[in-house]
């Protein structure tokens, strides 16, 4: 099976077995979901979802937010990774968004990794979720899978590489694209113990299929 047609059938089977998708991180709003965003680097969605509530009670505007102290914020988060720059961040990126932005979560990518605390992945997964614009953010779930599957080469071994590489071949569908390869790699194609027995995709899986360490 060559590249192109791994890449259908990996495409197929995603778009069949989950035809719409989304982010399972919880927000009321762009500037929500930038925060949650932020605060769910090297953190579980799961663990964000936790903290947000009383996080955005509190705080539910850029304007609220760049009003309180980084110790403030801290108090609310203390059980995400990082707290301490986090919290920072998400007071310094608030200010910004008022001062620079009227208010407003900017819409370009440079303006987006501008802001305090904002990288490469988080600016795409809001330019994808919030903005409907094609972009993959590529996490360590995007990273992991899709150079396991096969759907982008080993040669792309940054972040950076494995995006370009999934932006050509699936431009249409980006959005869903980052989704359904984030999801399988949370709960099927995980890190240390990949669930092969349970993955509908293992016989095109390039992996698998140089491994085989699991018969079924």
């Amino acid at each position: 099976m060559n590249k192109k047609e791994r890449i259908q059938r990996v495409l197929e089977y995603f778009s069949a077995q989950q035809p719409e998708t989304t982010t399972e991180l919880n927000y009321g709003s762009v500037f929500q979901l930038l925060c949650a965003v932020v605060l769910s680097a090297q953190c579980t969605d799961k663990r964000v979802n936790t903290v947000t509530p009383a996080l955005f009670n509190i705080y539910p505007t850029p304007q609220e937010l760049a009003n309180a102290t980084a110790e403030d914020v801290k108090s609310i988060i203390s059980s995400i990774s990082y707290p301490n720059s986090k919290a920072a961040n998400l007071v310094a990126m608030a200010k910004k968004i008022v001062e620079e932005h009227d208010g407003r979560v900017p819409e370009t990518f440079d303006q987006l990794t501008s802001l305090p605390g904002v990288g490469r992945k988080t600016a795409n997964v809001i330019l994808a979720v919030a903005f409907n614009m094609p972009a993959m953010p590529v996490d360590t779930h995007v990273f992991r899978v899709s150079r396991r599957l096969g759907i982008v080469p080993l040669s792309a071994d940054t972040p950076e590489k494995v995006e370009r590489n999934l932006v050509k071949i699936a431009p249409e569908i980006l959005a869903n694209a980052h989704h359904w390869i984030l999801l399988h790699g949370r709960y099927i194609c995980t890190a240390r113990k990949p669930q092969c027995e349970k993955c509908g995709i293992a016989h095109v899986c390039k992996d698998y299929q140089h491994n085989k360490t699991i018969t079924f």
